[in-house]
């Protein structure tokens, strides 16, 4: 099947996939070659691409995942390619975040923090993932 990854900036990733593993707002799903037509929401996590032996992954901030007639397309506002996720800036994102919602006396928006913890997190399993 064909597996399109776009952003409002640009195409991230354009090429044939054997097996896509998304992060839905109810869990995992995982999508095969003449899977039935589905549309669902994202939610933050990492969405895994399998060619043959080889996977990519990605670190995808939600959005919209559609597939019919084997053409797979995510439209998100933010995906980053795992290979070119910068892991000391993820780690300092995510100990920021952890810091803000360990910090009783701040006043914080949780949920606000409780998302940028999300999608450091999303960025570190992206990226280190082999």
């Amino acid at each position: 099947m064909k597996l399109k990854i776009i952003t409002h900036e640009r195409i991230v990733f354009e090429g044939d996939a054997d097996e896509i593993i998304i992060q839905t707002k109810t869990g995992q799903l995982g999508i095969l070659k003449d899977h039935v037509p589905i549309t669902t929401t994202l939610d933050i996590g990492v969405t895994k691409m399998r060619t043959g032996e080889s996977y990519k992954y990605f670190a995808t901030m939600g959005g919209i995942f559609q597939l019919k007639d084997n053409i797979a397309t995510i439209l998100t506002d933010v995906c980053e390619d795992g290979c070119n996720i910068d892991i000391t800036r993820a780690n300092e994102a995510k100990a920021r975040a952890e810091a803000r919602l360990a910090d009783s006396s701040a006043n914080i928006d949780t949920q606000r923090a409780q998302a940028a913890l999300a999608r450091a997190l999303a960025r570190l399993k992206a990226a280190l993932s082999k």
